[in-house]
């Protein structure tokens, strides 16, 4: 599975986007990289965004990064290729939607987010491994995310709103 390019990253849109604008071309870590684009996108988002925007932006991300890494997986021969990343980003903006703002949170939400799309407890290895499209890309960091809420809210319940 070799490494995409920059000609390839500019060739189409898809691979733009797939590719969380460049950051999937890093070339060690490239899911850790691209979820760290989430952060300017949510704290943008925290500061001109009404929660009707959030939404808007959350399913934008959704929509478009599955045609993207449908389009960009097949053109790269993989459906889910790990240079392609806007399944991180888009699945972690929904994180830090509902951790809300903070270093604290931020960090928290980082650290168990990449924790579940890294370890893929069950049923996220099984959707990885069945759907095999831009939707099934998209679907194992969104059950990802959803753990990663969950701990994080069973968490905040435990110890307080922190």
């Amino acid at each position: 599975m070799p490494a995409p390019t920059v000609s390839f990253l500019i060739r189409h849109p898809a691979h733009f986007v797939a590719l969380g604008f460049g950051a999937g071309l890093a070339p060690r870590m490239p899911g850790t990289v691209g979820t760290l684009v989430a952060f300017p996108i949510a704290w943008w988002l925290r500061g001109h965004a009404s929660d009707a925007g959030w939404l808007v932006a959350i399913v934008g991300l959704i929509v478009i990064g599955a045609w993207a890494a449908e389009a960009a997986g097949r053109d790269l021969g993989v459906a889910d290729h790990g240079s392609i990343v806007i399944d991180e980003i888009a699945a972690f903006v929904l994180v830090l939607y509902f951790t809300g703002p903070g270093a604290l949170r931020d960090v928290l939400a980082f650290v168990l987010f990449r924790f579940f799309d890294i370890v893929k407890p069950p049923p996220i290895r099984e959707v990885d491994a069945a759907l095999k499209n831009g939707i099934g890309v998209m679907a194992d960091d969104l059950l990802a995310a959803l753990y990663a809420l969950v701990v994080f809210a069973i968490g905040r319940r435990l110890l307080g709103d922190g």
